[in-house]
């Protein structure tokens, strides 16, 4: 079955950095595009960033130039690299393939703050 574990939250200051990990089983991972997916407390989940299965990758305007999604093909898991982090990054993290449907990880807590 498809799965999705996410895992390299937690909390950081201001500034910092921090990197999240997707491992994915059950697809043929090198065919799918991924994308990273957070809510917010009180907020609705937003797109973050996404990456191709030809590794194009493109970001929400709010993170472009701070956030880098990539991909690592043989090890089947998907990253997303947060530089320059503001409190406003807190939020839980989600990453996420569509197929047949669309399946997501559990979520990843990212918590900004001093």
């Amino acid at each position: 079955q498809v799965q999705l574990v996410e895992s390299g939250g937690g909390l950081v200051q201001p500034g910092g950095s921090l990197r999240l990990s997707c491992a994915a089983s059950g697809f043929t991972f090198k065919s799918y595009g991924l994308n990273w997916y957070r809510q917010a407390p009180g907020k609705e989940r937003e797109f973050v960033a996404s990456v191709s299965s030809g590794g194009s990758t493109y970001y929400t305007d709010s993170v472009k130039g701070r956030f880098t999604i990539s991909r690592d093909n043989a090890r089947n898991t998907v990253y997303l690299q947060m530089n320059s982090l503001k409190s406003e990054d807190t939020a839980v993290y989600y990453c996420n393939v569509r197929l047949f449907k669309l399946y997501w990880g559990q979520g990843l807590q990212v918590t900004v703050s001093s």
